[in-house]
């Protein structure tokens, strides 16, 4: 940075470096934004950003040196030649931003100025709008939130950083800020029109984030009832649904690879988009139920039977499934009623659900024959199966033993013991050994009321599988072998059915759903459960449906223009109420400054004596026209000039050459003040002597 000239030379001065306490701020938003991505990001590269960061705060101690211009440039090299390797060639925006996080951690490396603490304290706060693609929940915006006011912090200590009180003044500095401008960023969120192409961002990466897969291999669903991440929850518009009756059907697996169920048909290849996050506005009908789908990456969505589709963000398959145009890679709100209407009149490629291997299993087959032998029609036959189950000693555990080749003849006679996928599996191949057309379900069974029984949470471990089977004159009947080996699973939940076993969340320690006889934790839980409920559907899912729905109960008829006018407005009025905020904060300032008082009785002096005060001129320039007006008053005059260069110019001179020689303490400023005042009173006698003399009139 070139300062100026000296002896034909040029002069250079070394670039301020980041004050240590402005670093501490800098490092702490910094960590804070990192917190909502620790399970997104691979553990490498949240290790890199840690070690980075330390590095940056020692070299700030002098306990080590950041590596120089060649250095850095290497590890940049080798860093991103890992994450290529990492990634595997997918581009999606996870992969980007996670290599955004990256070039933010290697920032760390070369941040050695103001300048660099400004450039990353702006690359910070777009961290901080990466991480709202892909958490939404209150309590992650409110560590936004905080990440981004300590950075704001940082950013006030930076410009002073030899001020007494910095932070704690930072902090009410923000603060009042915060009050002033709430009541405007509300009217801006209420009001401002949402026009799709604005708020919808694709995310579609092709990859599932969590929950059931289009795959069931035995004990895939089993690991799913080791996790109590929520699914949805379910709003019903009248009484809830009997437990046993919560079946969420989401898709069909009808095709048997070995010992994995698949679907059978080719998935479609979808455009990148968004699937639209608000479907559902008004108030629910006492047929109708809303559902808020957590995040799955998938395409498909949960639905009890006999349902039909009311929002406009889905739509049912001619298997009577519903679907999502795009993958819901965000939370997702979409509403259906009960209708009666899921049953299909015929049966499509019976094939299709007669499919088996050529061989394995043989002591299955030989039992689909003895039953079919024994019963009247395909109806009998799968009541006798049940009744097998049912009666027989078959256990329901999320403990099953490994199951070895021929695995469902190994379930059904030897071992006895499995999870509900291995029996809605083993229910299926002896059906179609049969010649009963049959196919796996997979969703989920149950859901537990929320806080004040307002709606229904369902879980991971709420993952079931059952099996429909064709049977003539009655359709597609849902069988679930479940229900027939561990009653207490459909009735009550997974919870009960595995009370005596004590395999429920076994792994899964810091789960509330955990500890059920711990009443407060679950109040608590339940609680805070609600409170993000609410800001997902009314906060999160406000979106153009949800505005207009809202719009249209306001008198007047509000549309798209309308809402124009008023976004103009409050935009408009906002900025003219900060305008006379300032104006009157600014007088009230020179109100209560008693320098600035005595500033001004020497301008109205000034005035009196017919020396006008000319915008930006000196003090000193101002004393001495006004001597020349009045000589007797000069002396007077150049001395109050002095004074009021030593107040407001002199002492930042000082401080800023020696930090700790301060000169504004109380005592002093008081003595400075007095002096002024009595050179001021002096110098109004000086000139009403001159004016008496003359003849004027003061």
């Amino acid at each position: 940075m070139m300062a100026g000239f000296s002896g034909g030379k040029r002069k250079f001065v070394a670039p301020e470096l980041i004050p240590g306490a402005a670093l501490v701020w800098l490092l702490g938003g910094f960590a804070l934004l990192l917190l909502p991505q620790w399970d997104r990001l691979p553990v490498w590269l949240m290790a890199i950003c840690v070690v980075f960061a330390c590095w940056r705060w020692l070299a700030q101690a002098g306990k080590v040196r950041l590596p120089g211009k060649w250095s850095r440039r290497g590890m940049m090299i080798v860093l991103v030649g890992v994450y290529i390797a990492t990634v595997q060639g997918r581009f999606t925006v996870e992969t980007a931003s996670s290599f955004f996080v990256l070039a933010v951690g290697l920032k760390w490396l070369e941040t050695r100025t103001r300048r660099d603490f400004y450039v990353l304290l702006f690359i910070l706060i777009y961290l901080a709008a990466v991480n709202f693609l892909f958490r939404q929940e209150i309590h992650w915006t409110l560590v936004n939130l905080a990440g981004v006011l300590v950075l704001f912090v940082g950013l006030q200590i930076v410009n002073a950083p030899g001020l007494a009180g910095a932070a704690r003044a930072g902090w009410k500095r923000l603060g009042l800020m915060l009050l002033k401008t709430l009541p405007v960023v509300v009217l801006l969120f209420v009001f401002f029109p949402r026009m799709s192409p604005l708020w919808s961002v694709p995310l579609v990466s092709g990859d599932a984030r969590t929950g059931i897969s289009d795959t069931m291999t035995p004990g895939d669903i089993s690991s799913l009832a080791q996790s109590s991440e929520r699914a949805f929850r379910v709003s019903f518009g009248g009484e809830l649904p009997a437990h046993r009756d919560r079946y969420w059907r989401g898709l069909f697996l009808d095709q048997l690879d070995g010992e994995t169920w698949r679907q059978s048909r080719n998935r479609e290849l979808l455009r990148p988009g968004r699937v639209a996050l608000d479907g559902g506005v008004g108030p629910l009908q006492p047929d109708e139920y809303d559902i808020l789908l957590e995040p799955t990456g998938r395409t498909w969505a949960f639905a009890l039977e006999d349902s039909s589709a009311v929002s406009d963000n889905l739509v049912k398959n001619d298997e009577g499934l519903f679907r999502f145009n795009r993958p819901a890679d965000t939370t997702v709100r979409y509403r259906l009623a009960l209708d009666g209407s899921d049953v299909p009149a015929t049966l499509d490629n019976p094939r299709r659900y007669l499919q088996l291997p050529a061989s394995g299993n043989p002591r299955a087959r030989e039992l689909a024959q003895s039953l079919k032998a024994e019963a009247s029609g395909p109806g009998a036959m799968a009541v006798s199966l049940l009744r097998r189950f049912r009666e027989q000693e078959y256990f329901y555990t999320l403990r099953p033993p490994p199951m070895p080749e021929d695995g469902i003849d190994a379930l059904l006679f030897d071992n006895r013991r499995g999870f509900c996928a291995h029996y809605a599996g083993a229910m299926t191949f002896v059906l179609r050994a049969a010649g009963i057309p049959a196919r796996v379900v997979v969703g989920y069974q149950g859901g537990a009321p929320g806080a004040g029984d307002e709606y229904l949470i369902v879980r991971q471990y709420d993952a079931h599988a059952w099996v429909e089977a064709w049977i003539p004159g009655a359709g597609w009947t849902r069988l679930d072998p479940t229900a027939a080996i561990s009653p207490e699973r459909i009735e009550s939940g997974l919870r009960e059915a595995m009370r005596e076993e004590g395999s429920f969340l076994e792994n899964d320690w810091t789960s509330p759903q955990r500890y059920a006889d711990m009443a407060a934790l679950q109040w608590a839980s339940l609680q805070l459960d609600k409170i993000n409920y609410q800001w997902q559907r009314w906060v999160v899912g406000y979106q153009g449906q949800s505005q207009m729905d809202l719009m249209s109960r306001l008198p007047g008829g509000f549309g798209l223009r309308e809402l124009g006018y008023v976004t103009a407005a409050v935009v408009g009025g906002a900025l003219l109420l900060a305008g006379l905020i300032t104006a009157l904060s600014g007088r009230s300032f020179a109100r209560r400054d008693p320098f600035t008082r005595v500033l001004d009785r020497w301008y109205s002096l000034c005035e009196a004596a017919g020396v006008p005060v000319r915008h930006g001129e000196t003090p000193a320039r101002q004393a001495e026209r006004l001597g020349h007006a009045e000589p007797a008053a000069a002396a007077s005059a150049m001395n109050f000039a002095r004074l009021v260069n030593r107040h407001y110019y002199s002492h930042g001179a000082e401080q800023g050459a020696e930090s700790g020689n301060r000169l504004d303490t109380d005592v002093e400023r008081r003595q400075e003040l007095d002096r002024m005042k009595r050179v001021l009173a002096r110098l109004r006698r000086q000139l009403k002597r001159s004016d008496s003399s003359t003849g004027r009139e003061g």
